[in-house]
């Protein structure tokens, strides 16, 4: 099938979406004000994302949720808002400090402005195995930081307290930038975590396609208005972002932002509660995380990836999956919304949960996230060759090996590949588990000749 003929056949199966974007499938929010005859150029009246000076600025005057902070439309995702901050401090002394679990995105601006960046000391979460916060910067060098990237929250929806993290960059005048891709929603009522904005975060970067009703590649850049660095990051966004920019995309961003200071969750609160005992009456384990907007679902005897199959057996789709469970993000469900929550439901319920469906318990799988180096170093590797997956353990990495979702390399360029690490990635692909980087088992190296 391409592309039109399998997005027909989803819809033809009534396909429900416990997934991203936000709008899941155009059931949720006010995109009905929006259609394609809207979508235009910079025609007399309809103004210019580059150097607005009228209905765009005025649409962009309504980001004023954070007092201090200047809000703008990104047309190309948040990927272009962390490129163009990291592309601002490429000419100053120094490393940038970057988590662990930064995006994809982080380590391809490192690549192409040539920076070496130090990692965070980084915390692990028991309920998803993944790094889920900073541990202590308080005993950490940070002389020769010129700017500090955080991931919060993860794409679990798990947060740290960034509050902490942020007073100690503060108190050494450090920038702090934010990939809060997965919080667009925060601060949406008391019952979320809040934005790293309440607590002083100077660049801020929101997917609000991901969680607030708004087309994919929606997002907005915050920065501090006396933020140093402000000019030379609009500089590269106009650069960087395509010279076409969606009306129909922007027009959503404002949509999305009336959505969400328009907002009241007790809609939300009761159909989430309903949705969870409805799953566990049907036998999965449902854990709750500091995001009340995403669940992981388990089942004994069950993959991450079987669980995934049984959901798309009625089709359900969910956002990924795993050797342990499945991620759903929830809809923001309110009051005139269009979601099939009742049908959902009753598919749900129509999930068959029995012995013939179970697996036999394997060992099971993860992939790990270690690094060699308390440092990444950029790295131009000139010669290189392509080898079977099974047989590259010892060679140096040619480029970023990227399971996607969550967009988060398990290998960097430069690295050693490590035994365990082939071991996990051959079983993440024989379940269905999708890599960049690696194509049919095979892995770009260095070629040592």
């Amino acid at each position: 099938m391409n592309i039109n003929e399998k997005l027909k056949s989803l819809n033809n199966h009534d396909a429900i979406s416990l997934h991203v974007p936000g709008h899941h499938n155009h059931t949720i929010g006010y995109l009905d004000e929006i259609n394609l005859a809207m979508d235009m150029t910079e025609i007399t009246g309809l103004d210019d994302l580059h150097q607005p000076e009228s209905c765009i600025k005025m649409s962009m005057s309504e980001l004023n949720r954070y007092p201090g902070y200047y809000g703008q439309y990104l047309v190309n995702g948040t990927t272009v808002g962390i490129l163009s901050a990291i592309y601002a401090v490429a000419y100053l002394e120094g490393e940038v400090l970057i988590p662990r679990n930064a995006h994809k995105s982080v380590f391809n601006a490192l690549n192409l402005t040539k920076q070496d960046a130090k990692f965070m000391p980084m915390t692990i979460s028991v309920k998803t195995n993944q790094y889920n916060g900073v541990a202590s910067l308080r005993d950490l060098d940070l002389n020769n930081i010129k700017l500090a990237v955080f991931t919060y929250p993860n794409y679990y929806g798990e947060t740290f307290d960034i509050e902490e993290s942020i007073k100690i960059l503060k108190e050494h005048k450090i920038p702090v930038l934010v990939d809060e891709a997965h919080g667009a929603h925060f601060d949406i009522s008391s019952n979320f975590p809040k934005s790293s904005m309440t607590y002083g975060a100077d660049i801020v970067v929101q997917s609000y396609h991901k969680t607030l009703p708004a087309l994919t590649m929606g997002s907005v850049i915050y920065m501090k208005e006396d933020l140093e660095i402000k000019a030379d990051i609009q500089q590269y966004l106009k650069m960087l972002q395509t010279s076409s920019p969606s009306y129909l995309i922007m027009a959503s961003l404002e949509s999305a932002e009336k959505f969400y200071k328009q907002f009241d969750d007790q809609k939300f609160k009761f159909k989430r509660q309903t949705f969870i005992e409805t799953m566990e009456n049907v036998g999965f384990e449902v854990g709750s995380l500091e995001d009340p907007l995403k669940l992981i679902v388990s089942y004994k005897g069950l993959s991450g990836f079987e669980i995934q199959k049984l959901f798309e057996g009625v089709h359900i789709y969910v956002e990924l999956c795993d050797y342990k469970f499945v991620l759903l993000v929830l809809p923001l469900w309110h009051e005139s919304d269009k979601f099939p929550f009742e049908d959902m439901i009753d598919r749900v319920r129509n999930i068959k949960l029995n012995v013939e469906h179970q697996l036999k318990e394997e060992v099971q799988f993860k992939l790990p996230y270690q690094t060699d180096s308390t440092m990444y170093k950029y790295s131009d590797i000139e010669k290189t060759k392509m080898m079977n997956l099974n047989t590259s353990y010892g060679y140096i990495a040619a480029e970023d090996i990227v399971p996607y979702p969550p967009g988060i390399p398990v290998i960097l360029k430069g690295e050693n590949i490590r035994k365990e690490i082939v071991y996990s990635l051959l079983q993440w692909i024989d379940r269905g588990g999708r890599v960049e980087g690696i194509l049919n088992k095979q892995i770009k190296v260095k070629d040592e000749q």
